[in-house]
């Protein structure tokens, strides 16, 4: 990894101002050589009707994790990412309290990464497992 871990976190804190990732109470909480972990509280917010997490409210926090996750690799001054496919298999529901994605790079080639992100609540119980492929494009 080329940025220090401090920093990368308060730069993705930075990013998410004003943007559905604050709106859904997304913080990025840590980072490591391989990985990039935030938590997103279950609440309201986060509902469907029936009052359980919303698959797309997990979705988004899985995006937001594992697109952000590919900057670990890159040189923002020179290149971007884009998500260009996801998926997510939805394996236990929640009504309350916290989730967490953590990304874990499957794949890091010079133009595609290939992302696991694992949802899990406070007892590490899986509650989704999604993938996330992203694209590396020269600004």
């Amino acid at each position: 990894m080329s940025v220090n871990k401090e920093y990368f976190l308060e730069q993705c804190k930075m990013f998410c101002k004003n943007t559905l990732m604050e709106t859904l109470g997304i913080e990025f909480i840590e980072v490591g050589d391989d990985y990039l972990k935030a938590s997103m509280p279950v609440n309201k917010i986060v509902h469907q009707p029936m009052g359980l997490l919303h698959g797309g409210a997990s979705v988004a926090l899985a995006e937001s994790v594992g697109s952000s996750a590919s900057f670990l690799f890159i040189d923002p001054t020179k290149q971007e990412v884009r998500g260009i496919e996801i998926s997510a298999n939805h394996l236990k529901s929640k009504k309350e309290g916290m989730v967490y994605g953590t990304a874990r790079i499957i794949h890091k080639g010079r133009t595609l990464h290939l992302w696991e992100v694992r949802i899990t609540d406070e007892e590490d119980q899986l509650i989704s497992l999604c993938k996330i492929t992203n694209i590396v494009i020269n600004k």
